[in-house]
């Protein structure tokens, strides 16, 4: 095996030797051949006891079909790319451009002029084609080792080539590359101009699929997948990620799979993609699973008891998605008090005391608060004002209800100095209604003839 502008060339000559009861023989060198995927092999033959005179036609095969053997020259498989030729006692088969499905069992037949003779020189060659893998293992934590590999021993090895992102970098059995490295990786035989081993790198970034893609509803069954080219293939990780800058992990495989999603499902994922080469996270997917309103919450504010006069706030809020309506109701009435999430009595009378409740409702259903029981207090604010204001209006009629008896003290004590006549009309005069005070009574009584 030897490389050529055209790719390798595999040469084999036979020796060992096959012979008929008539004499014929076909002699075959190698049983088992390995040659590089995509080079060119020779294979020929050194027959004997055969004339060229006896020999009506000849051809390689590969398959038989109905007990008969099939000429390569007719085989889909090898179209443009087999050639017989023959020399004195040689037989040459030239195959081009070999590939992993050629590898077979390789033989050559003869028809003689004799009606229904012929010879098949078996067993044949195995020829055995092979590509290159580049294997990858780690060093240690920063460097990885990278071998060529084939799956069989070629023979007339003329070593390995290494290229990095399709340049070639080195020729050796082996590559050193750092952990990590976005570069890719390729190998072949030195001097070999034919496909080159699948590049190995770390993965690509992510991406991440969701089926089913329309809305999710609670109870569907749903699978997020996890992809990523690279190459060794990558290994994969779900992770769900918290409110929190927390992640937890969830699965170790390509697929996530809920079998009947709920509501607490929702929330924010990822996934990494993994390989000795390296590693990369996808971005964030966001789930959002429907479902109808759970039971909502009422708050009151500022109180449950009211004050007549008072403005009372309830506010309604139910976990939904989508999003929630609201309606608010007042207990054994078919009409609703009112909509929106928050609802205010303004101006409360007795008249609004009663249980109170709001509905939450979207395309998906619909709940019921629990009864709330609002009720007006026994006394009302403006009772409470003339309570607080009456004590001290009572508080001055006393003190002047006592001064008032003081000064009847005062008249009776004169009242011996006095005529009966001047007596009345000082009475007379105290209680008109021209009097605003006591001090302008006490006046009077002291100079009564200014006041006539």
């Amino acid at each position: 095996m030897s490389p050529s502008a055209g790719g390798l060339v595999v040469f084999l000559l036979s020796v060992q030797v096959i012979q008929s009861q008539d004499g014929w023989r076909v002699n075959y060198h190698q049983t088992d051949i390995c040659a590089a995927k995509g080079s060119t092999v020779e294979i020929y033959t050194q027959r004997s006891g055969i004339r060229p005179s006896d020999i009506m036609e000849r051809f390689w095969f590969t398959k038989e079909k109905d007990g008969e053997p099939v000429d390569l020259r007719t085989d889909s498989e090898y179209s443009g790319r087999v050639r017989y030729t023959c020399s004195g006692m040689r037989c040459y088969l030239h195959v081009t451009d070999v590939r992993e499905s050629g590898s077979a069992e390789y033989k050559l037949t003869f028809m003689t002029n004799v009606p229904g003779e012929k010879y098949t020189g078996s067993p044949g060659v195995t020829l055995s084609v092979t590509g290159f893998q580049v294997q990858v293992r780690r060093s240690d934590s920063t460097w990885l080792e990278l071998t060529c590999h084939s799956s069989c021993v070629l023979s007339d090895h003329p070593g390995y080539a290494w290229y990095k992102n399709g340049e070639n970098i080195k020729n050796g059995s082996s590559l050193s590359v750092s952990s990590g490295s976005t570069d890719r990786y390729s190998c072949n035989l030195r001097g070999y101009s034919g496909q080159r081993s699948p590049a190995v790198y770390g993965p690509q970034r992510p991406s991440v699929s969701v089926s089913p893609s329309a809305e999710m509803l609670e109870g569907d069954s749903v699978t997020l997948t996890c992809s990523a080219d690279a190459n060794p293939a990558a290994n994969y990780t779900w992770y769900k990620q918290d409110r929190t800058s927390d992640r937890r992990l969830l699965s170790e495989e390509p697929q996530l799979v809920f079998s009947s999603i709920q509501s607490s499902d929702s929330g924010r994922y990822f996934c990494t993609a993994e390989n000795q080469l390296g590693r990369k996270t996808s971005e964030f997917i966001l789930i959002r699973v429907k479902y109808g309103p759970q039971r909502p919450s009422v708050s009151v504010c500022p109180s449950a008891e009211m004050l007549e006069g008072d403005s009372v706030t309830l506010t309604c809020s139910a976990d939904a998605n989508p999003a929630a309506s609201y309606t608010w109701y007042k207990e054994h009435e078919d009409s609703p008090r009112a909509s929106g999430q928050i609802f205010t009595i303004t101006d409360f009378t007795a008249e609004h005391s009663g249980n109170y409740y709001c509905e939450a409702q979207n395309e998906m259903g619909r709940s019921n608060s629990t009864l709330l029981l609002i009720t007006e207090s026994g006394v009302d604010r403006t009772t409470m004002i003339i309570h607080i204001t009456r004590w001290p209006l009572l508080v001055v009629m006393m003190i002047l209800l006592l001064l008032f008896c003081l000064w009847t003290r005062k008249k009776k004590a004169v009242s011996s100095t006095t005529e009966p006549h001047e007596s009345r009309e000082a009475v007379e005069m105290d209680l008109h209604p021209e009097y605003e005070n006591l001090s302008d009574m006490a006046a009077q009584r002291e100079d009564p003839e200014e006041q006539v």
